[in-house]
């Protein structure tokens, strides 16, 4: 009878500790929210994103969404496979900054959420996508070497292991 009973108090406990977890990562947690808003802004996905967003960052969302256009099945894949890291979420009444990294980009970024009627929501403006922007990582160049214009002659290029440079 006590086995019994040790059971039923140990799965009620089980229970309980399972649903906390889930809504601890849950849909309406400031985690959760910008989990899925910022695969959905990386994956170029406004609905979802627009979804999640303040009314000024469902605009901006929806500004960039009707500039990019159509984006190529090629490119989509692409995007598709990239993932988002929370590395840290700190909550102060209706304020949420979380720090993220995502596959294509490891420099942590932060984004901003605010609670609006028992909601999170993301807070994303135009100052953000500058900082978005300007922490991707550059492309890298390509090397050409020592490059030297002929004078006098226009359009020539020369290298300077080229028997022509300095003639």
């Amino acid at each position: 009878m006590l086995s019994g009973m040790i059971k039923n108090v140990f799965g009620i406990l089980l229970v309980a500790a399972f649903s906390f977890v889930l809504a601890g990562c849950g849909k309406n947690s400031a985690e959760g929210v910008a989990r899925t808003w910022l695969t959905a802004f990386h994956h170029m996905d406004a609905d979802p994103a627009i979804k999640l967003s303040t009314p000024a960052t469902r605009n901006l969302i929806e500004t960039l969404s009707s500039l990019s256009g159509e984006i190529p099945e090629k490119t989509q894949k692409e995007l598709d496979k990239i993932t988002v890291t929370i590395k840290s979420v700190q909550e102060e009444r209706d304020k949420a900054v979380v720090i993220y990294t995502t596959s294509d980009n490891p420099v942590e970024r932060k984004l901003n959420l605010v609670r609006q009627a028992d909601k999170w929501l993301v807070a994303f403006t135009k100052a953000d996508l500058q900082a978005e922007m300007s922490s991707r990582p550059s492309e890298p160049e390509q090397e050409y070497g020592p490059v030297s214009i002929t004078p006098g002659v226009p359009g020539v290029i020369s290298g300077e292991d080229d028997n022509t440079a300095g003639e």
